[in-house]
């Protein structure tokens, strides 16, 4: 019986470290959640959930985005400067927006990476194949 119970736990424990691997192999891409977005007094706050999925280290990813209202139209272009981001290792980041309230705010544009900064990084690897989501009602394309 004691052989089962160790048997057991054994196996529900390499089930989770598969499950963990799985969750954080973003098979070479960087993930990008817009996980919030909350209007203050002069800005919208939009906070992103980034998990970089490529196998080294970003020392600084700054991504050029563009900004467009609920009517489609572009209403400003921007860098998100994300930092540093460690391998399989999820960061939370906010940007400001000002004079923008986030109802306003239909579309957020992944238009390239501006900077891409890291000792085994080849050129393009922060903007290839982004892997783009939102939690939000702000649709997030590249």
């Amino acid at each position: 019986m004691n052989c089962l119970v160790k048997c057991a736990c054994a196996l529900g424990l390499t089930v989770s470290g598969a499950a963990l691997a799985q969750e954080t192999d973003l098979g070479g891409r960087i993930a990008v959640e817009l996980n919030a977005a909350q209007t203050t007094d002069t800005a919208c706050t939009l906070t992103f959930m980034i998990t970089n999925g490529l196998k080294a280290q970003v020392d600084r990813v700054v991504y050029e985005t563009v900004l467009f209202d609920t009517k489609g139209q572009v209403n400003r272009l921007t860098l998100f400067d994300f930092g540093t981001l460690p391998v399989a290792r999820p960061r939370v980041r906010q940007f400001s927006v000002p004079e923008l309230t986030c109802d306003q705010l239909g579309r957020v544009l992944f238009n390239g990476a501006n900077t891409c900064d890291g000792a085994d990084l080849d050129k393009g690897d922060c903007a290839r194949g982004l892997d783009l989501s939102t939690r939000t009602q702000i649709e997030v394309i590249g």
